[in-house]
């Protein structure tokens, strides 16, 4: 029994010391109520700034069309393929139509007819001509007589005179009438055949600019259809892009609308090619889209060497006003619109200053600091929430917009040289 107790005592000894041992010191759970908090802060520097932007755009042919027939038939020789460089007028196809031989033969024909009876038309005018010239010679020499001599000549004979020499001028003025509905007809005819000729003439397809072949829809022996017609299964010959002059279409924002005008510069880059080129507004549509609230505008990019293709990507950076050695800070460092700026400054003994600032240019990411702060000062540009003026800090460097922005890179710049 006794035995028993005492091996009872040792166990909660044991137990007692393994939980004493699990326990950490109050100390070292709570925190200090006097510690120094971390703060991330920007030094103001000095650098050129740009209010720019820079849009991405796609370049696109000058023109791009898909050429159609203008007559409907049967594709007899395509003369262009993918990829082609073809000029103004050259041939791209030929149509044939079987039936148009045969309206050419009518139309000549009828051409031939019309000419045929124009020339008798003619001959009645000069019949009927002297017809009338001689009834009319007869009814002036009894009415002649008759005045010199009455009653030599029977008025019943001058009336008969008379009226010969009226039917000889009435068959006069048919005769011509005949003349001009023959020769009018000659016209008629001759127009079928000019227009007859002119839709031979589009069995010929044609480029109507200079460009590149970018796709082939008909192939030799395929049916098709006039391009004016009213059919929603018409197809194409070929696609036909300018290439040598290449556009770009820009979706200009609100807050730049008034600076854009015809002429405007902008630089084009082009990242795939490694290549910038300067370029200038060529044209904009003068409204915002309601839906998008931008504007657009086109950019007129040439390219002789072909060495842009389109589809490329562009990026067109547009510099609407720059200011030289400006002091400037982040516009996550500030509090604030307008004229009323305020900024937490940590100055040289680590402790916290709330600055009233006064602000000028200004750009989607950074501000000039005309007055309030020094170059070289820290600014907080982490949460302010829970500071105060007056307050220690700790102060930790960072550049918060990354090594791509330009901001940023000064700044490394500015404490590489301290460092060096």
């Amino acid at each position: 029994m006794r035995f028993f107790l005492s091996c009872l005592l040792l166990a909660g000894l044991l137990l007692g010391l393994l939980a004493g041992c699990g326990k950490k010191p109050a100390a070292e759970v709570t925190k200090p109520e006097n510690a120094v908090p971390v703060v991330a802060v920007v030094p103001a520097v000095r650098q050129s700034m740009d209010n720019s932007i820079t849009l991405v755009a796609e370049f696109r042919p000058f023109r791009e069309i898909d050429v159609m027939a203008k007559v409907s038939g049967y594709v007899s020789a395509i003369n262009a393929d993918l990829g082609d460089r073809v000029q103004t007028g050259q041939a791209l196809a030929r149509i044939e139509i079987p039936e148009m031989g045969d309206e050419m033969v009518r139309a000549t024909a009828n051409i031939g007819r019309s000419s045929a009876e124009v020339q008798r038309a003619k001959e009645d005018v000069r019949r009927a001509e002297s017809a009338s010239e001689m009834a009319q010679l007869n009814f002036n020499r009894l009415t002649q007589v008759a005045k010199t001599r009455p009653g030599l000549v029977a008025q019943q004979e001058i009336d008969t005179a008379r009226t010969r020499a009226l039917e000889a001028s009435a068959q006069l003025a048919a005769a011509r009438s005949s003349l001009t509905a023959a020769e009018q007809g000659v016209r008629v005819n001759r127009a079928d055949e000019s227009r007859l000729k002119t839709m031979f003439a589009y069995t010929r397809v044609t480029a109507p600019f200079p460009g590149v072949i970018t796709r082939r829809y008909a192939e030799v022996g395929a049916m098709v259809q006039a391009g004016t017609s009213s059919q929603t299964n018409v197809l194409p010959i070929v696609r036909l892009a300018q290439d040598n002059l290449l556009r770009l279409q820009l979706p200009i924002p609100e807050s730049a609308v008034p600076y854009v005008r015809v002429g405007f510069p902008v630089e084009i880059r082009v990242p795939t090619l490694d290549l910038i080129v300067p370029g200038r507004i060529a044209r904009f549509s003068g409204q915002l889209s309601l839906a998008t609230r931008t504007m657009l505008a086109e950019v007129d990019v040439p390219n002789d060497d072909l060495r842009i293709k389109a589809g490329m990507f562009a990026e067109v950076l547009f510099r609407f006003a720059t200011k030289e050695n400006a002091l400037i800070a982040p516009l996550l460092a500030l509090d604030g619109e307008g004229d009323q700026r305020k900024a937490y400054v940590v100055n040289a003994q680590n402790t916290l200053e709330l600055r009233e600032l006064a602000t000028g240019f200004e750009t989607s990411d950074v501000v000039e600091i005309t007055k309030g702060v020094a170059e070289g000062e820290r600014l907080v540009v982490s949460s302010r929430t829970a500071l105060k003026p007056g307050q220690k800090v700790q102060p930790r460097v960072s550049n918060s917009y990354g090594t791509g922005n330009s901001y940023g890179n000064a700044t490394e710049a500015k404490q590489e040289a301290k460092r060096k």
